[in-house]
């Protein structure tokens, strides 16, 4: 398939153009303009070039690509990002990333997937996630339970809120900040990627349920789901690679 049509496709699908990102969403890296192969995962690495090159992808797709802070400011290029650079470069491989809009999708976003799995209703976005309804109240190592199912990692919980929960919010990655958000918004219980030591007091004493699930994990929904996307749609070979971070 023609790289210019497979990543038009993508691009409208996912809407990619109407985010204030902190990366360049679509082609960050240039390659070869036929692509049979792609090798996907969550975040950019020499394990994920490793792989496409040993499996002839000539496109990896990935949630967290190269971003601004990746490119020194005046530009030099050295170390792992001038090594990554180079086997992309070498192997003619292309580089393409969706950050926010692979969080923020409402079909198959990181966020919309988890709130379907916990079984949320009546969704509202709230920044890149949502927030919505439990058909009935449950406790919080009850939703403890079905998170860590979801993302397949032990999760951290604090029970700082309502013993009974029914309205939670949901935001992936390092979403901690965002609990401010998800208070005000009503929320009994939030669930994000990651924590900050200097908001557990504030958020204890707010009264507000969190549990968190890692910033990795709570990402890999999403670039799964694409990965199959374009398997079935545009029948490509797709190979996601899980290589797994603890935070």
């Amino acid at each position: 398939m023609e790289r210019k049509k497979l990543l038009t496709l993508l691009d409208t699908y996912l809407e990619a153009d109407s985010f204030q990102d902190y990366c360049k969403n679509g082609l960050q890296v240039y390659g070869t303009e036929t692509i049979t192969k792609i090798v996907s995962g969550v975040t950019f690495s020499r394990r994920l070039i490793n792989e496409a090159i040993s499996r002839k992808a000539e496109l990896i797709i990935v949630h967290h690509g190269l971003f601004k802070g990746d490119i020194p400011d005046p530009p030099y290029i050295y170390g792992s990002f001038r090594d990554r650079l180079a086997l992309l470069l070498s192997h003619n491989i292309n580089l393409v990333a969706y950050h926010l809009p692979l969080d923020a999708h409402p079909e198959i976003g990181n966020n919309a997937l988890a709130c379907k799995q916990l079984g949320l209703k009546d969704l509202q976005p709230l920044d890149i996630g949502f927030i919505g309804q439990l058909a009935q109240s449950e406790s919080l190592k009850s939703l403890s339970d079905k998170v860590r199912k979801i993302y397949g990692r032990e999760v951290m919980a604090f029970e700082f809120g309502p013993s009974k929960i029914q309205k939670i919010a949901l935001i992936s990655g390092g979403s901690c900040s965002f609990w401010e958000i998800a208070h005000q918004a009503g929320a009994e219980l939030f669930v994000c990627g990651d924590m900050k030591e200097s908001m557990v007091r504030k958020i204890e004493e707010t009264g507000l349920n969190v549990l968190v699930a890692g910033h990795y994990h709570t990402e890999t929904l999403g670039i799964k789901a694409l990965s199959h996307l374009i398997r079935e749609k545009f029948k490509l070979e797709v190979s996601y690679i899980d290589v797994p971070s603890p935070v």
